[in-house]
């Protein structure tokens, strides 16, 4: 397995408009779009080779939900950009690295996408992530 660079962090939020005017009038930073996905609203930003995606609850049960009940908002996960996302879900698979996503899936932004757990990452949530042809 290859990591090319860290895709992008994922930060939850209460409200991402509230959080966007952080990111782009308090920092000299641009959204590129916002994407629905799994009862969450997503704003991408870019920062270099990386971005930030921040995270927002729109359905009152995603993952986004639970975690911002539990912890408030703050950084969800970091996300690791790999050459092929399958090969790194096996070779996770063969160390024992338990995994929340066994086979690899469709994700937001156009990329395929696996996440490790946070109990075998040291309690940071990690995700793979390969783009897609459609990637944006």
């Amino acid at each position: 397995m290859k990591i090319k660079r860290i895709a992008h962090l994922g930060v939850a939020v209460s409200d991402l408009d509230v959080a966007l005017r952080f990111f782009t009038e308090g920092l000299p930073l641009e959204l590129t779009h916002t994407e629905d996905y799994q009862g969450m609203r997503i704003g991408f930003i870019p920062v270099g080779e990386s971005s930030i995606e921040l995270v927002e609850d729109v359905s009152g049960s995603s993952n986004i939900k639970k975690y911002l009940d539990k912890n408030g908002e703050g950084i969800h996960h970091i996300a690791f950009e790999v050459d092929d996302i399958y090969q790194a879900v096996a070779e996770l698979k063969q160390k024992g690295i338990k995994l929340i996503d066994e086979t690899p899936r469709l994700g937001a932004h156009g990329m395929t996408i696996a996440f490790m757990h946070p109990k075998a990452t040291h309690g940071i949530l990690m995700e793979m992530c390969q783009p897609t042809p459609d990637a944006h």
